[in-house]
C-alpha cells in the first residue's frame, strides 16, 4: 500500500506519526510519503516537503509568504497526483489540506481526514467541502462523528472504526 500523509503542523505531525506507526504494525509493507515534521520522518515518512515550510502565523505573515506557500501547494499536488497513492491521509491544517483534498478527489485518489478541523466551532461552511471531497473523517473528539453524520459525512472515532475499513 502506498499512502500519502500530510501533516502541516506540530500537533498533526505527532498524531500522524502515531497513526503511521500503527498502520505499519498492521501492514509492514506500507510505504508512506508526503509532508511531515520530525516525528513523521522518524516514523519512516518519505518527505516530499517539510511541515515546517507551511508554518506561518497571522495574516501579515501569510500574505508575505503567500507566493511561496502557493508554489509549495502546487508542487505537492503535482507530485502526489503523479505518484497516485492508494489513499491520502490529510491531518488537520485545513487551509492547506482542503484544497489538496479537492485536487486528489478529482484525480480519483480516496481522501481520509484525520484530526478533524474544528468546523463545529468555526467556519462550519467547510463541511460542504469535506462532504464533497473526503471519503471519511477520523475524529479524535467523541462528539465529532455525530456532527459530521448530521451533515452527510462518514466519520468515526478510533473507538468506533475498525482497523481495516478506514480507507474504504
Amino acid at each position: 500500500m502506498n499512502v500519502l500523509v500530510v501533516a502541516g503542523e506540530a500537533s498533526g505531525d505527532l498524531h500522524a506519526a502515531n497513526l503511521l506507526a500503527a498502520l505499519q504494525r498492521l501492514a509492514p509493507a506500507v510505504h508512506a510519503f508526503g509532508v511531515g515534521g520530525e516525528r513523521l520522518r522518524a516514523a519512516g515518512l518519505e518527505c516530499i516537503a517539510r511541515s515546517e515550510e507551511l508554518s506561518v502565523m497571522g495574516l501579515a505573515e501569510v500574505v508575505r509568504h503567500l507566493p511561496r506557500l502557493l508554489a509549495l501547494s502546487r508542487r505537492v499536488r503535482r507530485e502526489v497526483i503523479a505518484r497516485r497513492p492508494d489513499v491520502a491521509v490529510l491531518v488537520d491544517s485545513p487551509d492547506f489540506n482542503l484544497p489538496l483534498a479537492h485536487a486528489l478527489r478529482g484525480a480519483g485518489i480516496p481522501v481520509v481526514v484525520y484530526v478533524s478541523p474544528q468546523l463545529w466551532a468555526w467556519r462550519a461552511g467547510r463541511v460542504r467541502r469535506i462532504r464533497r471531497d473526503v471519503r471519511r473523517v477520523l475524529c479524535v473528539l467523541p462528539f465529532e462523528p455525530a456532527f459530521y453524520e448530521r451533515h452527510g459525512v462518514a466519520a468515526s472515532t478510533s473507538a468506533t472504526r475498525s482497523s481495516t475499513s478506514w480507507h474504504r
